[in-house]
């Protein structure tokens, strides 16, 4: 009696396990960020940059969610599509304003937040025009960020500028796309950094 009952579960089960297997298309789910953030040797000669608050990037309600974005751009280039089966920890705005933050900070920038904020002090805000993955064909892809960077003290525009970095993937995937775009987003950090120490002195932050 217990073998036949064994059976007829197995039988009941079988087809539902299928059906499982058909939904996800047999592929792994997997969560991804930009992984530690390993110092970076910064140039000798780079001046110092003072205290600064740094306001969590904006950008496109797309961004503002956990899904990972890539662009056929031999098929579509106006056609966003998400990976099914794989997210970053948290939306890309979220991880690359922690990732700016900690990259400024190793700089040996005082990074102070918006509730932080006095009025003698400069804001740095950042909105994210793109960040995704980009397929030129279907086995190679590079991950592409560009944004534009604003400087205010109070009310007042001291500068802006607008940065863009394309990093090749490693492997024409998810896994590959979350590389590159790690590398992107530290290539960004590293320009930012030297053009905040680049400006001129009546424009840069005291």
């Amino acid at each position: 009696m217990n073998h036949f009952r064994t059976l007829a579960l197995a039988a009941l089960l079988t087809p539902l396990l299928l059906a499982g297997c058909a939904s996800s298309g047999g592929q792994p789910s997997a969560v991804y960020d930009f992984g530690p953030a390993l110092p970076l040797a910064q140039p000798a000669t780079t001046p110092p940059i003072p205290a600064l608050i740094v306001a969590d990037l904006s950008g496109p309600a797309a961004l503002d969610t956990e899904r990972m974005v890539y662009r056929l751009l031999y098929a579509d280039a106006r056609q966003a599509r998400p990976y099914a089966y794989h997210q970053w920890t948290s939306s890309p705005l979220q991880l690359l304003t922690q990732r700016l933050k900690t990259r400024l900070a190793q700089a040996g920038i005082k990074v102070l937040s918006t509730t932080d904020a006095a009025a003698s002090l400069p804001l740095l805000r950042i909105e994210v025009d793109d960040f995704a993955q980009h397929f030129d064909r279907a086995s190679h892809s590079s991950g592409q960020i560009a944004l534009r960077a604003s400087v205010f003290r109070g009310h007042q525009l001291l500068d802006q500028r607008s940065f863009q970095r394309s990093s090749p993937a490693p492997t024409p995937d998810a896994a590959g796309g979350a590389h590159a775009l790690a590398d992107s987003s530290d290539a960004l950090a590293a320009d930012l950094l030297t053009w905040l120490a680049t400006l001129p002195p009546e424009r840069r932050p005291q």
